[in-house]
């Protein structure tokens, strides 16, 4: 199988061309600095099976492609949301997903699936209500991004996948490792009122989600790619806490993650109950459905080591 892939230098991206690697499946991966990409695989046994492009300007269309996955986009929690940097993540996103679309809809034999990133903050907040796919947008500017990024992709003449991704955990990357030092030293916490639900999956359930609806012909549309069992914040911190026999006494209230955070404060204090209905009703099952268990096994005792 013939892979293009965007965002392949991410945690989700390095992980999934490994994988497919593996499977000796033929890699492109589009990046800035193809060079520092490839020295990630240079050691895998399939290296020969890897190539990447700088620009999506060497291509007049994906007629040698099987699949598209697009996981690129500036990082949205790094920066306060400053009119430019609004437009900074507009840009990675909706810009990016255009042009890959149009080499796809000017291919005579266009690639099979094309599975485009969106996220959970699709839906805004809604409360402890049970969020399935078919919950329409919410208002605020993470919604209406999702959105547009979306319809973008839903233009590409083939089968599309949206991947409405939760809060992806791993102590490799992303937020979890971020968050680790802070409970080693016992300075975890919940956010606001901790009531908030939370919408996350493992990354071994990322990996395996993004492969199934690959490999499923019947898989079309968007996809909560999530746990079915969203955690409370304040669960999700005394969890955590316990598997790392630390104390999380903390609290970092509303007003102050507001103050502090500003518009992007929402990541943290909205409330999305996500349930991934579509995913399991094609048959997708999940390794770690709870996070107590996705915690136990990936720490154990040695979570407690500073």
């Amino acid at each position: 199988m013939q892979i293009f892939i965007t965002g392949g230098t991410g945690l989700i991206g390095r992980e999934l061309i490994n994988r497919w690697l593996e499977q000796e499946y033929q890699v492109t991966l589009l990046t800035r600095s193809p060079e520092k990409a490839l020295s990630y695989f240079q050691d895998h046994a399939a290296f020969c099976h890897v190539s990447a492009v700088h620009s999506l300007q060497v291509f007049t269309n994906f007629n040698q492609f099987d699949a598209v996955i697009n996981l690129a986009g500036e990082p949205i929690f790094d920066h306060r949301w400053t009119a430019q940097q609004k437009d900074r993540l507009w840009q990675s996103r909706i810009n990016l997903t255009e042009k890959l679309t149009a080499l796809i809809n000017a291919s005579e034999n266009p690639p099979q699936c094309f599975i485009s990133g969106s996220a959970y903050g699709y839906y805004a907040d809604n409360g402890d209500q049970i969020i399935t796919e078919s919950q329409s947008a919410g208002q605020n500017f993470t919604a209406q991004l999702c959105q547009q990024w979306e319809q973008v992709a839903k233009q590409a003449n083939t089968r599309v996948c949206l991947s409405r991704t939760g809060m992806v955990f791993s102590p490799k990357g992303g937020a979890l490792a971020k968050m680790l030092p802070l409970y080693r030293y016992g300075l975890g916490g919940k956010l606001g009122n901790g009531l908030q639900f939370m919408p996350w999956i493992a990354l071994e359930d990322m990996l395996n989600a993004i492969d199934f609806l690959l490999h499923t012909p019947s898989c079309q549309g968007a996809f909560n790619l999530c746990s079915p069992n969203p955690v409370r914040n304040k669960d999700f911190n005394r969890l955590l806490a316990k598997q790392l026999h630390r104390p999380a006494f903390m609290n970092v209230p509303t007003f102050l993650l507001k103050l502090i955070l500003g518009e992007r404060a929402c990541l943290i204090l909205d409330s999305q109950n996500l349930y991934p209905q579509k995913l399991l009703e094609q048959g997708f099952s999940f390794q770690y459905s709870e996070l107590a268990d996705y915690l136990r096994s990936t720490f154990g005792k040695s979570a407690i080591n500073v």
